[in-house]
């Protein structure tokens, strides 16, 4: 009897835990797609309006330094130090530093990591 309850108790915690992984995968699901659309919408709306745009941009960009809130770029460094992060080189692109240094097109080197 003893092994039949913990059994059910198993099962009981065994289905609440699949209930919320579904619940989890639908919602990354759903934000993924909302922010594929809005990102598409911004885009359009840039195009359409680009001078309203920009202004907006700004008084966002202006709300969030003013709430002490950082800009970060997609390394996670703030946006204040990627300018001394990648120094450009003299035509202003990014220096061979942070390339493969050569001229060619990146490849993967035939499957060698």
């Amino acid at each position: 009897m003893i092994d039949k309850k913990a059994e059910k108790a198993r099962d009981r915690e065994r289905e609440r835990r699949i209930r919320r992984e579904e619940a989890g995968i639908k919602k990354a699901i759903w934000l993924r797609n909302y922010q594929r659309v809005r990102g598409r919408a911004l885009v359009r709306l840039a195009q359409e309006n680009p001078d309203r745009y920009r202004e907006l941009f700004e008084q966002e960009r202006a709300r969030d330094e003013a709430e002490g809130k950082s800009w970060l770029d997609i390394g996670g460094r703030t946006i204040s130090s990627l300018g001394s992060a990648i120094p450009p080189d003299r035509q202003g692109g990014i220096s061979e530093r942070y390339t493969n240094g050569n001229d060619e097109e990146d490849s993967d080197n035939g499957g060698e990591a």
